[in-house]
């Protein structure tokens, strides 16, 4: 994965914040058993003394060597045994002394088997995810908040509105729940008010809160920062351009809002072409909403594009009537 360089430097000051806790944590257990029991202390101090004493016969090399190696250890697992034995009988867990490290892959380091931890990958994404506050806007989005009461239980053509959006709702919910184990993209497709950019939000709470990395955007936003990154003379703006178009090739899961309604021309099209291609090729996975039917994408967009369209993604039909409507009494 390509890291945004600004990101991965807001998220490694989040992980200095955790180890810095963690030994501020170590310390403040120290000094409180230290207090209560100054041998503890005791033992601590000549246990980093055998250190440096094993360090030093280990340089010099005495004929005796051996002996007197065997001896320290001896000494020093009796002391250890004695400090876990006060631990306990003063009411501590035998681990309470220990260094605190929120990952024990990495010792909170972020760095594991000569690549970024898990752990930092994970701050890094929540850095990611506080993109999405244009999505994210309410901040109670939830499957459990969606209410199927807004959508008409009569029969249109045989199939209720509400009967529709439960399927819907369940095919949405089964997405975010099995992430990234989920065989297809989603084309959410239908007109406004319907939900579409809700369940949206709804997919990318729960995705983001496992630590995977989400981008949301406008598909005329998106689309502009592939031309503002391969045209733009201003070295600023191109650079924050190419960032935020490595970030939505590379992020675990993209949301494309508004299809359509971007400005279309070959710069625009070859552009989602890439986006498309490039993400469908890695398998990372993406959700488009858009209010236009089969037929307007098929007429908007060139054939390589709607076969990916079409071929590639779960269609999931909003309908009833707009929900912001109903809610002002229309």
């Amino acid at each position: 994965m390509a890291y945004d360089g600004k990101l991965l430097a807001r998220a490694r000051t989040q992980l200095d914040l955790i180890r810095s806790d963690n030994q501020a944590e170590h310390q403040r257990r120290l000094s409180l058993v230290y207090a209560r029991v100054p041998e503890i202390q005791r033992m601590d101090e000549t246990m980093r003394r055998q250190m440096t004493e094993l360090v030093r016969l280990t340089i010099s090399h005495p004929a005796d060597l051996k002996e007197r190696l065997a001896a320290l250890e001896k000494d020093n697992l009796d002391i250890q045994m004695r400090r876990a034995e006060l631990l306990v009988e003063n009411g501590w867990p035998v681990e309470y002394l220990d260094d605190i490290y929120s990952c024990p892959k990495c010792r909170d380091s972020g760095v594991y088997e000569g690549g970024v931890c898990s752990c930092l990958e994970k701050l890094y994404n929540k850095e990611l995810t506080k993109e999405l506050g244009t999505l994210l806007q309410h901040g109670d989005e939830s499957f459990e908040r969606f209410d199927l009461n807004y959508y008409d239980a009569a029969p249109v053509g045989g199939v209720s509105p509400r009967e529709t959006m439960t399927m819907v709702l369940g095919a949405c919910r089964k997405f975010a729940d099995n992430f990234p184990a989920v065989s297809a993209n989603l084309l959410f497709q239908g007109g406004t008010g319907l939900g579409k950019t809700y369940l949206s939000a709804c997919i990318a709470r729960v995705v983001a809160a496992k630590g995977y990395s989400v981008c949301y955007d406008s598909a005329a936003a998106a689309l502009e920062a592939f031309e503002v990154q391969k045209f733009s003379r201003d070295p600023e703006a191109g650079e924050a351009a190419n960032a935020r178009v490595r970030r939505m090739l590379d992020c675990d899961l993209m949301i494309l809002d508004d299809l359509g309604t971007e400005m279309i021309s070959s710069i625009s099209t070859s552009a989602l072409y890439t986006l498309l291609n490039t993400r469908l090729v890695n398998g990372k996975k993406i959700i488009i909403s858009t209010n236009c039917s089969d037929e307007e994408l098929q007429k908007k967009y060139t054939p390589q594009i709607y076969s990916r369209i079409k071929g590639e993604f779960l269609r999931l039909p909003f309908v009833g009537r707009d929900i912001r409507l109903i809610r002002k009494g229309v």
